[in-house]
């Protein structure tokens, strides 16, 4: 029972974090489109989607498989605290190697060379990643911590960002105080890292059991950070700032709904692979099922709902200046749902099951895909190409991981009443549409948003009811407790 009570906590500790990470953009990102322009904020997407593939080196694999290992071996210190260390020195080797390539990579880059500012700022993020082991906190399930720790970050950084941005050229600051939650949050935990560990050199190391999956887990994110962020990269080499800009505005809405809706893997990771180690077969496959009722339940109305009210939202964030948003964020929304089962079947099957090198090609069929339909799409069409080839390349990744676990997935499945979902989600939808009907044009876009979004949910909710849906039936009864 205790552990049942502890992973509900983490859950909702983890879905607090999850709704900073909604709410603070939402605040900050409606000012700095409207300082910066689609130009500026162009900038830092672009810079950001580099300075991601060099932290992807850097960090190898290590913050997933970090995560598997630690959680392994949580119940004993010393064991803990070698493999904490022999992690630490394989990630110090790689990041060295990436921050020497990055420097370089700024000197003689044109195109880096010219922003060369903003480039060098992104250098802490690089350290502070090696230092900050993220991955042990979570393997450790410190969700608590990780969640007010991330909280104050944010506030500081939200304040900064109103103090010190005001106009056009302003970029740099703005790329400076994007980072600067996350180069905290790793100094923090470096800083408490004695709490865990045992601080002392262990000369018998054994590095070589790590290599392997390290390297498995590296595959996968090289193949992830290449379909994530190529979109971004390519568009900036091919049609300029202006239109990384455009596609920014759509994938900042699309990752903080996405953060939603993968907020219950994160904190299900440790345990799965917990679960997994002690044979115990029913809470694994009762945790998965409830997992995959919860992004059906969020995934759908999400996606349905800011696809039919996609010029509303962009012009709420964004402004009037982004109307080349509202095509690419409509075109990239049934990634929310794609992205929410491939995470639950890659991350919180696959992995705790050591059966990563399946995510690994799942990835690398993505990111193959997703480089040749943005060769094609992104000349023509621009950041909706680059929108496209997304979509693409997750429907992908999501069909191969379906077929890799079909058998496993048959014994689940009558547990996960899709229909129900989509009949909730479609009269809601009818419901909403009608009140925009009634009250567009008369009252702000803010208070349209509210109304409709209110409206939405409410009846999405009592369909749910009404059809005894199986994770909304969930929600009451524990509510109840």
């Amino acid at each position: 029972m205790k552990k049942n009570v502890s992973v509900k906590w983490n859950i909702v500790m983890n879905f607090i974090l999850t709704m900073s990470n909604f709410i603070f953009p939402l605040i900050t990102f409606p000012y700095v489109s409207r300082v910066l322009l689609p130009v500026g904020t162009g900038k830092v997407a672009f810079a950001t989607s580099i300075v991601s593939y060099f932290t992807m080196v850097g960090m190898l694999g290590i913050p997933t498989y970090g995560i598997r290992a630690c959680a392994k071996v949580r119940d004993d210190k010393e064991k803990l605290s070698k493999t904490v260390q022999e992690i630490m020195v394989i990630n110090t080797i790689a990041m060295t190697l990436s921050l020497v390539s990055y420097i370089i990579a700024i000197i003689f880059v044109p195109r880096m060379a010219h922003d060369s500012t903003l480039f060098m700022i992104n250098i802490a993020s690089l350290v502070f990643n090696l230092i900050g082991c993220e991955w042990l906190y979570k393997a450790l399930e410190q969700y608590s911590y990780i969640t007010i720790r991330s909280i104050i970050l944010k506030f500081v950084a939200l304040i900064l960002m109103f103090l010190m941005v005001h106009q056009k050229s302003d970029y740099v600051i703005y790329g400076a105080i994007s980072i600067l939650a996350s180069v905290g949050s790793n100094l923090f935990n470096f800083l408490n890292l004695r709490r865990f560990l045992t601080l002392k050199w262990y000369p018998n190391m054994n590095l070589r059991q790590h290599i392997r999956p390290i390297f498995s887990f590296f595959m996968m994110t090289v193949a992830t950070t290449i379909y994530t962020n190529l979109d971004s990269v390519m568009l900036g080499f091919m049609k300029g700032d202006e239109a990384v800009g455009y596609y920014n505005a759509a994938v900042k809405i699309k990752t903080i709904l996405v953060s939603l809706v993968t907020s219950m893997g994160a904190v299900l990771l440790p345990r799965l692979s917990f679960y997994l180690k002690e044979g115990r077969d029913k809470e694994f496959k009762d945790l998965t099922v409830r997992s995959l009722q919860f992004v059906c339940f969020i995934s759908i109305p999400l996606w349905i709902y800011f696809t039919l009210f996609a010029k509303e939202g962009i012009y709420f964030l964004s402004g009037t200046e982004y109307t080349g948003s509202i095509v690419p964020m409509q075109i990239i929304m049934p990634t929310l749902f794609l992205i929410g089962i491939s995470n639950l079947l890659g991350i919180q099957i696959l992995v705790p099951m050591d059966r990563e090198n399946e995510v690994l090609k799942s990835v690398a069929i993505g990111a193959v895909v997703n480089l040749i339909v943005n060769a094609i799409c992104i000349p023509k069409f621009g950041a909706s190409g680059a929108a496209f080839g997304t979509l693409v390349a997750e429907a992908f990744v999501t069909g191969y991981q379906i077929y890799v676990l079909r058998d496993f997935l048959k014994s689940i499945i009558q547990n996960v009443k899709l229909f129900k979902n989509i009949i909730a989600t479609a009269c809601s939808s009818s419901a909403a549409l009608g009140v925009l009907t009634l009250i567009n044009g008369r009252i702000s876009l803010f208070l349209i948003l509210i109304i409709t979004a209110g409206i939405f949910g409410i009846v999405y909710g009592v369909v749910g009811l009404f059809l005894k849906e199986e994770f909304t039936m969930y929600l009451l009864r524990y509510m109840k407790k």
